[in-house]
C-alpha cells in the first residue's frame, strides 16, 4: 500500500478500507509514515469527513493499538461515562461510586484538565495519597473488588491515540468529529466497559455552544459505538452556567463529597441522577427510569454511595481524613467575596471565562509543566434566575494571595451578568438521544 494513494482517496471523498487504515496507522506508529503525511490525512477527514463504519474502524484498529482490559460475563454490567467537559463538573466523583452502589462495574479513565475545563484526575489529586496512575492489572482488580475505579490511562492504552492527538492539536484538526469519536472510543472502550453513557455539554461554557453541534457529536458517537458492536446513549446537559456551587479542585472535592452525605445543588443532583438512571438502564440493573431513580435516591440515602467512595479512594491510596471536619480543610491563601454591584436579578455567566480565570489562578494549566494549586477556586452563592440584592454576596473567591484575590473580583465584574428583568433558569436536561 503506498500512504498518498490513501490520502489522495480520503482527499478525493472515497470510503477506507479497514487494511488502509490499518495500515497507515500502523506505519506511522512505526515512524515509516511522517507526520506531516499524518496531518495531511487528518485535514482530509476533516473536510471529507468518515461516516460510521469508516470511524468504527479507525476507532478499533487505534484501540488495538495497544492493550485492552476484558472483564468476564455477564460484561453487560460493566459500563462507563464521559463528559466532553465543563466548568465546575465534578458528576463523576458522585456517579461512579453511586451506580457501583447499585451493582454497575464502572471502569472509568479519566482525563486532565483541557483548555477551560476541569479535569477529574486533576480533582481526584487534591485528595491527600490518592493514586491516578493505577497499572492494567490493579485498575481491573479495583473494578472487580470495589466496583468502581478512577484512574488515568496508561501508557499501554491506546498509544496510537496519544500520539495523533498531539499532532491534531498543532494542525487545526482537533473539532474533527471522527476523529473526536475515535480519539474518545478507543481510550474509553480499551478499558473494558460494554457500553458508554455520554454528556454532552452545551451552552456557553461548553465545547459544544449549541444543540445542533451537540446533537451531532452524541449521534456519532452512538453511531460509531454501534458500528463498533458497542451500546451508548447519550444526555445533552446545559453548561452555560458552572455546574454545583464550586469551580476549583479541592472545592469540587468537598462538594462532591458533601453530595455524597446527602447536601446536593440541586442541578448537580438533577444532572448525576439523570446520567444515573441511563447507566442502570445500560447495565440492565433497572427496566424503568422511575424506578432506577429510585434505586439510587436509596442508596445516596442511605450512605451506600459514599461508603463506596470511601473504599474506592482507600483503593488508590486516598487519605480523606481532611475532609472530615471543616475545620480539618485547608484553605486558599486569600478568600474574600465578591458583591453584588446593584439589585436585579442574575442574568448570565460567561462560564468559559470563568473556567480561564480559574486556570489563570492556578487551578489549571496554561503548560504541560505548569502545577496546579488545588486550593484555588470559586464558591457560587447564586444561580441564574436568582433575585439578587446590592452587596449581597455572589460568588466565594479563594486565592493565593490579597493581589489575587483583588484580581479575580475585578474581572468578575465583567463575567457575571446583572439585570432588572427577571430571568428563567436554564432546562438542565436539553435532550435524550439513544
Amino acid at each position: 500500500m503506498n500512504a498518498v494513494e490513501i490520502i489522495a482517496k480520503k482527499r478525493n471523498g472515497q470510503k477506507l478500507c479497514s487494511d488502509e487504515i490499518s495500515f497507515f496507522i500502523g506505519a506511522y506508529l512505526k515512524d515509516d509514515i511522517k507526520d506531516y503525511q499524518m496531518s495531511a490525512l487528518f485535514m482530509a477527514i476533516y473536510l471529507k469527513g468518515m461516516d460510521f463504519e469508516e470511524t468504527g474502524r479507525l476507532t478499533e484498529i487505534m484501540l488495538k493499538s495497544g492493550e485492552s482490559i476484558i472483564f468476564p460475563e455477564p460484561n453487560r454490567i460493566y459500563v462507563d461515562k464521559h463528559s466532553t467537559g465543563g466548568v465546575g463538573d465534578k458528576v463523576s466523583l458522585i456517579l461512579a461510586p453511586l451506580v457501583a452502589s447499585c451493582g454497575v462495574k464502572v471502569p472509568m479513565l479519566s482525563g486532565r484538565g483541557l483548555g477551560h475545563t476541569g479535569g477529574t484526575l486533576d480533582k481526584l489529586e487534591s485528595i491527600p495519597g490518592y493514586r491516578t496512575n493505577l497499572s492494567i492489572d490493579e485498575f481491573r482488580r479495583g473494578v472487580e473488588k470495589i466496583g468502581c475505579v478512577i484512574s488515568g490511562q496508561t501508557p499501554q492504552i491506546a498509544p496510537a491515540d496519544r500520539m495523533m492527538y498531539a499532532l491534531r492539536d498543532v494542525t487545526a484538526t482537533v473539532e474533527s468529529i471522527p476523529l473526536i469519536c475515535s480519539s474518545i472510543l478507543s481510550k474509553k472502550f480499551a478499558a473494558g466497559p460494554n457500553s458508554l453513557v455520554f454528556d454532552i455539554k452545551c451552552g456557553n461554557g461548553a465545547f459544544m455552544k449549541d444543540i445542533k453541534s451537540a446533537q451531532s457529536l452524541a449521534e456519532n458517537l452512538i453511531g460509531v459505538g454501534k458500528a463498533m458492536g458497542k451500546s451508548a446513549r447519550a444526555l445533552i446537559t446545559d453548561m452555560n452556567q458552572p455546574l454545583g456551587y464550586t469551580a476549583g479542585n479541592l472545592l469540587e472535592v468537598a462538594e462532591a463529597i458533601d453530595a455524597l452525605r446527602g447536601e446536593c445543588s440541586p442541578d448537580l443532583c438533577q444532572v448525576t441522577m439523570e446520567i444515573g438512571v441511563e447507566m442502570l438502564l445500560e447495565a440492565g440493573i433497572e427496566e424503568n427510569r422511575d424506578e432506577a431513580k429510585n434505586l439510587l435516591e436509596k442508596k445516596l440515602g442511605d450512605g451506600s454511595a459514599y461508603e463506596r467512595f470511601e473504599k474506592m479512594v482507600a483503593f488508590q491510596e486516598g487519605n480523606l481524613s481532611i475532609f472530615e471536619k471543616p475545620s480539618r480543610l485547608p484553605t486558599a491563601g486569600s478568600v474574600i467575596e465578591y458583591k453584588a454591584l446593584g439589585d436585579g436579578y442574575l442574568q448570565e455567566f460567561k462560564t468559559a471565562s470563568v473556567g480561564r480565570l480559574i486556570v489563570d489562578m492556578g487551578g489549571g494549566r496554561k503548560t504541560i509543566d505548569d502545577i496546579i494549586d488545588p486550593l484555588v477556586g470559586l464558591k457560587f452563592y447564586k444561580k441564574i434566575g436568582d433575585k439578587v440584592s446590592s452587596g449581597e454576596p455572589i460568588v466565594g473567591i479563594h486565592a493565593k494571595d490579597q493581589s489575587q484575590a483583588e484580581m479575580v473580583s475585578q474581572r468578575l465584574t465583567e463575567l457575571i451578568q446583572i439585570g432588572p428583568e427577571e430571568f428563567d433558569s436554564p432546562v438542565l436536561i436539553k435532550k435524550r438521544i439513544a
